[in-house]
């Protein structure tokens, strides 16, 4: 359950909301000597002020790879380079791109609600099968359920506050 909430934070911070931030690349690809790499792996990318970022390659000759997966990506941001470092000026969001946005981290806040789901689904098979299998009491048992239902009440929460953190992020002009 925990995994779920974790995993939608990162996806999350991949986010463009207007201000610059480097883990927008973390999901960017390049092709690097033949296998699909995230620019992480192959720049060092940074943020000077908050509405640049550079891309600095560790071998020159991939500056033009790293141009052609960003506009591939699709992230909003057009690179530019002076033969050394990749800049990408990040402009203000509409309020259209905003509103795609809160959708779309409402649909991966659900999406991280049903994996919570599903390991609550999976704890409560495993003790009915303890129960029938290995003698666990009945009144054990249904403690146990009971206190797996707390944590899923816990993590679902948890979802829906970073989902309720990151829509205030993106609507924050």
């Amino acid at each position: 359950m925990q995994d779920a909430v974790a995993f939608l934070e990162e996806d999350l911070k991949t986010y463009r909301v207007g201000k610059a931030n480097p883990s927008i690349f973390n999901n960017v690809m390049v092709n690097y000597y033949g296998s699909m790499t995230p620019i992480p792996q192959v720049a060092s990318v940074a943020s000077p002020d908050a509405k640049t970022l550079t891309i600095q390659p560790w071998e020159k000759n991939m500056i033009p790879a790293i141009e052609k997966a960003i506009l591939d990506a699709n992230v909003g941001l057009t690179p530019s380079n002076n033969g050394e470092i990749i800049r990408c000026t990040v402009p203000a969001l509409t309020e259209e791109r905003r509103k795609d946005l809160i959708k779309k981290a409402g649909a991966a806040g659900e999406s991280a609600k049903v994996g919570v789901r599903n390991a609550r689904r999976e704890a409560i098979e495993t003790l009915k099968k303890a129960q029938k299998n290995e003698g666990l009491s009945e009144d054990t048992e249904k403690e146990a359920e009971e206190e797996v239902q707390k944590i899923t009440d816990k993590n679902v929460k948890a979802v829906d506050q970073v989902i309720a953190a990151k829509e205030k992020e993106i609507m924050t002009v």
